[in-house]
């Protein structure tokens, strides 16, 4: 018997049986909430969360320990694993690697990886059908030391306005900590940079239209402490951003959850964890269900990034 608990649980999700080693073993101290209370939330958001990793290579944030001990930044899937697990297999040219990550189909294998111990799920901005070429565009907003979250629904307000003069469909999330997530289904016919060079503009646009609260400065200590960074590197290669329902490896269990536009002006992110985020789901359904049916055309943003040089 593991001290302070129970040797092992199981899950049945789906047609599998997920055994969870440990699984009082308290991963948010904040609440007291454990890995399975972590692997129950999973469970109940499966539809969404599958549908925000479905097919990406994912990068898993693990805490063996819980969120107070050490991060594991879970790239290859692990020997041993399940047969019926899914993979996608990455290259890194710059250092002559690889890594056979996984690649979620089932809401099964989102439970496997919390066996695993992870906690986050960071996924690819592309598909497994074609790992070069994403398919979706992220627009992080992270706000600096001293910005706010009144800041943040400001700029957010100026990114739909911008993204509704191009003609763009952007789906909000929180991000589990004071920032916000817009994304925007692109199709997938530009590689990595071309990509990042269209998100770099639109920063810059934001920054123009907003330049009391936003800014695009690369550098942290070039950028005043009370605006929100607009940070257009996520759409770099082999960067990536917690998913939609993916819980945060803070104490207090936050998850990065959809809302809706009309959200954005009262949204409290610290309210949305695993213990609140299940009923949420039940009422509203996955906010995101609808990302696939509208893609957007990066050809606008690119004769922006043309026309003043950016690369």
């Amino acid at each position: 018997m593991a001290a302070g608990g129970r040797e092992a649980a199981e899950l049945t999700v789906g047609s599998r049986t997920i055994r969870i080693s440990n699984p009082d073993r308290v991963y948010f101290p904040a609440r007291g909430e454990t890995k399975l209370d972590l692997a129950r939330y999973y469970v109940s958001v499966g539809e969404g969360i599958v549908r925000a990793l479905r097919e990406r290579p994912c990068m898993l944030h693990r805490y063996p320990r819980g969120v107070g001990g050490d991060k594991v930044h879970q790239k290859r899937l692990p020997a041993g694993a399940p047969d019926w697990l899914q993979t996608v297999r990455v290259d890194f040219p710059r250092f002559g690697r690889h890594a056979d990550e996984l690649c979620v189909t089932e809401p099964a294998s989102v439970i496997w990886a919390v066996q695993m111990s992870t906690v986050e799920f960071h996924p690819w901005s592309s598909r497994r059908s074609d790992v070069e070429h994403p398919d979706e565009w992220r627009i992080d907003l992270d706000p600096m030391p001293e910005a706010g979250l009144e800041r943040v629904r400001r700029v957010a307000g100026v990114v739909r306005e911008l993204l509704d003069e191009l003609g763009a469909v952007g789906w909000p999330k929180t991000s589990g900590g004071e920032g916000l997530h817009v994304y925007v289904r692109i199709e997938p016919r530009f590689g990595f940079r071309e990509v990042r060079r269209a998100a770099l503009a639109f920063a810059l646009e934001v920054q123009r239209r907003a330049p009391a609260d936003a800014t695009a400065t690369w550098w942290r200590r070039d950028r005043d402490p009370r605006h929100v960074f607009v940070d257009y590197n996520q759409n770099a290669r082999d960067h990536t951003v917690a998913c939609a329902y993916s819980a945060r490896g803070v104490p207090e269990a936050t998850v990065s959850t959809p809302i809706t536009w009309e959200e954005v002006a009262d949204v409290q992110p610290r309210e949305l964890t695993i213990a609140t985020v299940p009923a949420r789901f039940a009422r509203l359904g996955d906010l995101h269900a609808g990302i696939d049916d509208a893609r957007f055309e990066l050809e606008p943003l690119l004769e922006w990034a043309d026309r003043e040089r950016l690369e």
